[in-house]
């Protein structure tokens, strides 16, 4: 398995579609979803598609040891109902899913970023997915929806965060991350949590040398939170060749008679 592994978050690019598509258009999400997984798969041509997901079902650690994460995030029925069938309609392509109680999406990808011995794109519109760079593993992140999609790398990320992808969680410790309600250090912003890393190496560095003394516990706690779970249960990665007929008739149960005959001209 020398090839590319696709690694996708699921939730983070399925509500990306949902919001993008109108709302007219039945089952947007798996509408758009689908399209967007085509496009990927034609101009990446992976050797393995893995797809994560969260498990809205079950809170993680992280909820657990933050009650604040996340927290006032509220779906829309139709969208819930529609992250509730993507993942059968990812199997039915003949690709594999990442879910179980207690994981993140995020978690799956860096499972399998850590376990996939070739090269690896995440594609996720999540920047803390940074930490996952390096000279194997890059991330495609939406620009304009899911039409266009920036490549990042190591250079990449330095010039965007002033960090190392290692140091991306420290990063978010210190910054704060307003979208998963992880407060950061009172005053710090990007500029100053990307000096105190240049000049201590890393958190725990910065901590050990005196810095924040009195938020030692809690900086340590959103390092913690931020950090992806390399851990995560993932299936035994293998090749994928996608499985078009398959995808096609799932379609057609499901009432998507433009997206069906679409995969039909491929099988």
């Amino acid at each position: 398995m020398s090839g590319t592994l696709l690694a996708i978050d699921g939730d983070s690019l399925a509500h990306r579609a949902y919001h993008g598509l109108p709302k007219s258009i039945r089952l947007n999400a798996l509408v758009g979803f689908s399209n967007f997984l085509l496009r990927l798969w034609d101009s990446e041509q992976p050797e393995s598609v893995l797809v994560g997901w969260d498990s809205l079902e079950t809170p993680t650690y992280r909820h657990e040891a933050l009650p604040a994460y996340q927290s006032g995030r509220e779906f829309e029925d139709s969208i819930v109902e529609q992250l509730a069938l993507l993942p059968g309609l990812v199997e039915s392509f003949g690709f594999q899913i990442g879910k179980a109680g207690g994981y993140e999406a995020d978690d799956f990808l860096a499972a399998a970023a850590r376990t996939w011995p070739g090269p690896v794109l995440v594609a996720t519109s999540d920047r803390d997915a940074y930490q996952l760079v390096d000279d194997r593993v890059s991330i495609l992140q939406p620009v304009k929806g899911v039409s266009e999609l920036a490549r990042i790398g190591p250079a990449e990320v330095r010039e965007r965060y002033g960090v190392e992808p290692h140091q991306v969680p420290d990063f978010i410790a210190l910054r704060g991350d307003p979208s998963d309600k992880i407060p950061g250090a009172p005053g710090v912003g990007p500029k100053k949590a990307a000096d105190v890393l240049k000049q201590h190496g890393s958190l725990a560095q910065a901590l050990a040398d005196g810095r924040f003394p009195q938020l030692a516990g809690e900086l340590l706690l959103y390092q913690s939170i931020a950090t992806m779970d390399a851990h995560a249960p993932l299936p035994a990665l293998k090749p994928t060749p996608p499985d078009w007929a398959r995808a096609a008739a799932y379609a057609d149960e499901l009432g998507l008679g433009g997206l069906a005959t679409k995969l039909a001209a491929r099988a």
